[in-house]
């Protein structure tokens, strides 16, 4: 070999190699992803899996259209549980977002095609769906459902939904209609949209453990409940709440009212008598126990029994054995109360659209239940029977949709918000809807339910410790805390600072 060529040589050897370009970089890598895919989908050609060819084809044709997760979510919310209700309905929610994500855009942005069925046993395949095949739309709605009931539901629950899920994803290659990477995007679509919907609804420990002033831990609780006399509302799940409170406090006095009885009476006379003063029932047993409480200086353990129960959440407490373990921790904390007319009320109170739809409810839940008769009360009013109130506030007239009262300050802007970051802040938040030609009737009732809505200036919101009220007629129906009453004016709405303590686990 010449001395020339050998230069050449090691000049050639020596030269740095080209670079390699962004887009070349990306082809070789998704050739090797596409390789890897290709031969893990091959591998689970290759298994047999003892009744797999049986369960697994059954139960990825059972998720067709989320009709499995339609029916976990119809499960889940006749249990009677409220965490499980919440978990079905963000379930749902979280399906309702993932499914045409996936569908009708993610699709179509990549036009992969479906996997051959060559190798695969004939007793597995499925019909091949003639969509595209990245990313996988079933293993989404399965990665979505079962991240949304985890927010919510207890282990129990939400383990065997997630392994159902899992099942749910294998089975999308086990039967050859999808590549392993589509199931793995497709799933991490389904886990980001799930976690999505906090945004849009809040999870119940979202929603609860609101800031209060912590007092001293109350240590002469009797673990076994003894001093406790507990009220149960006889329009409550007596029988269940009953049972699973003897069951955590098997010493307390558990006091289940006829449904004739006068509660205000009996929350007076179980507080005069109590060591601790619980009340099992929704938000309106809860004010009218609260107002025996402090008559007679006794703490508060609030049980959840009701629709709504918005305080006993706002306290982090879900259920009856969550205010059991909010009881022994022997822990309390102080709250504000607020006062509309000498009334005790510990979320809210309000006039005009409030108390009308709380009255038609009222009329029609014995029949039908509370969320049925809530429904066809809307339907009412916006059928014509809703009529803004005069009202005058503080001296200025107002002609209003809407005025609400809330004890301390909630967090989103709207006529009807439901979150607290604190329950002892000491004002009062007041927002008024007013009412001209040009806020119809529609748009009010979606800022009233909707609770999210800013309505320009048409809507007023501003903070204070005292509230005045008067109508020309002289008389006020009022709504506090979900029941209704009517007083003469004018009506003064004000705080108790600190005023009262309530059970709950700080820890």
């Amino acid at each position: 070999m010449s001395s020339a060529m050998s230069s050449a040589m090691s000049s050639a050897a020596a030269r740095p190699a080209a670079p390699v370009s962004r887009r070349e970089w990306a082809s070789r890598a998704r050739s090797r992803l596409g390789a890897l895919d290709r031969r893990l989908f091959a591998a689970v050609a290759r298994a047999d899996w003892p009744g797999g060819d049986r369960v697994l084809p059954a139960l990825s044709r059972a998720a067709d259209n989320s009709l499995l997760w339609a029916g976990f979510a119809a499960g889940l919310a006749v249990s009677g549980r409220r965490r499980l209700r919440r978990a079905a309905t963000r379930g749902l929610l979280a399906v309702s977002l993932a499914s045409p994500l996936v569908n009708l855009a993610t699709k179509q942005a990549f036009g992969r095609s479906r996997p051959s069925g060559v190798n695969l046993p004939l007793a597995r395949l499925l019909a091949m769906p003639t969509s595209t095949s990245f990313p996988s739309g079933h293993s989404a709605s399965a990665a979505a459902f079962a991240t949304a009931v985890a927010m919510e539901a207890p282990a129990r629950v939400a383990v065997p939904v997630a392994l159902v899920a899992a099942a749910v994803c294998f089975s999308r290659v086990y039967t050859g209609v999808h590549y392993p990477g589509d199931v793995l995007a497709g799933a991490g679509i389904g886990v980001a949209t799930g976690l999505l919907t906090r945004r849009l609804w809040p999870d119940a420990a979202e929603a609860g453990r609101a800031r209060a002033a912590a007092t001293a831990p109350l240590l002469d609780l009797d673990p076994r409940g003894a001093g406790v006399v507990a009220v149960i509302n006889p329009s409550a799940e007596t029988a269940q709440v009953a049972d699973e409170l003897r069951a955590g406090l098997p010493a307390a006095d558990i006091v289940t009212p006829g449904p004739d009885a006068d509660i205000a009476a009996v929350m007076r006379e179980a507080a005069g008598r109590a060591s601790v003063l619980a009340v099992a029932g929704g938000d309106g047993t809860a004010s009218r126990a609260a107002a025996a409480a402090l008559e007679h200086g006794r703490p508060l353990l609030v049980v959840p029994a009701g629709t709504f129960d918005h305080f006993a959440r706002t306290l982090g407490i879900e259920s009856p054995q969550e205010a059991v373990a909010a009881y022994r921790s022997g822990q309390a904390a102080t709250v504000d109360v607020g006062e509309a007319a000498g009334r005790v009320f510990l979320n809210n109170a309000g006039l005009g659209l409030y108390p009308a739809l709380v009255d038609r409810r009222e009329a029609r839940e014995h029949r039908i239940g509370k969320w049925p008769a809530l429904l066809w009360a809307l339907g009412e009013l916006l059928a014509g029977g809703a009529r803004p109130i005069e009202v005058e506030v503080d001296g200025t007239p107002y002609r209003a949709w809407l005025l609400f009262v809330g004890n301390c300050r909630y967090d989103v802007r709207g006529a009807a918000p439901t979150r607290r970051a604190r329950l002892e802040d000491g004002v009062l938040d007041i927002r008024l809807l007013a009412a001209t030609g040009r806020l119809p009737r529609l748009r009010a009732f979606t800022s009233v339910i909707g609770g999210r809505l800013g309505l320009s200036r048409h809507y007023h919101q501003w903070k204070a410790d005292t509230l005045h009220v008067t109508t020309p007629s002289g008389k006020v129906r009022l709504a506090c805390d979900g029941e209704t009453f009517t007083v003469g004016g004018p009506v003064a709405f004000t705080k108790r600072p600190r005023a009262l303590a309530v059970l709950r686990d700080i820890g």
